[in-house]
């Protein structure tokens, strides 16, 4: 596919539209070369600290669903890490052409400064904002218009997971912490001085 290029899965709701997004989430861009550098070193770290807290979780009594959520977080970042690190070197520019897989002149970008592909998008309710809504008043509307990708899909069931159903599994560490160790006052001493 060329960098655009859609195909209608099911009317209108589901579409494969082929974009690169050159930063994070949502397409939010992190400055330019040393930004995705930056980005990038970031997500690597972030994996890091997750398997640590994976491995720490599953040597204690959890429920595995919030092992599973985690490693669903741990998934995706690696997913998207990848796409980022190795995209740009095995593959050439698709603005106006399908992009050759290893071309002969080598990929588009360096190593950790290639784009991430989207590809899901859902665009399930289309319409016109009314008149006199404030600022975007007579302007396009579309829900749901991100395009994303399945690291992303799965980073988001993962976070999405936690929140509603293992919410409380945060609240009873702090309940079940080890409390505070008071100092017992020896009534001995106590009667002795009265």
């Amino acid at each position: 596919m060329m960098l655009g290029d859609e195909f209608i899965i099911a009317k209108n709701w589901f579409i494969i539209h082929f974009v690169e997004n050159n930063g994070m989430a949502f397409g939010l861009e992190f400055g330019n070369s040393i930004g995705k550098y930056f980005l990038s070193i970031f997500r690597i770290v972030a994996i890091g600290a997750i398997g640590w807290y994976i491995n720490k979780l599953w040597k204690r009594d959890v429920p595995f669903g919030i092992i599973v959520c985690f490693s669903l977080i741990m998934a995706g970042a690696i997913g998207n890490i990848l796409d980022s690190a190795f995209y740009g070197l095995i593959f050439n520019e698709s603005y106006g052409q399908v992009a050759t897989l290893f071309p002969a002149g080598g990929g588009y970008s360096s190593f950790l400064q290639g784009r991430v592909v989207d590809m899901f998008y859902f665009p399930l309710i289309s319409g016109n904002y009314p008149s006199w809504v404030p600022f975007v008043g007579g302007e396009d509307f579309i829900f749901f218009r991100p395009v994303f990708n399945m690291a992303d899909s799965s980073i988001t069931v993962g976070i999405i997971s936690i929140l509603i159903f293992y919410r409380r599994f945060f609240d009873e560490k702090h309940v079940h912490a080890e409390p505070e160790k008071v100092e017992e006052v020896n009534p001995k001493i106590d009667s002795e001085e009265m």
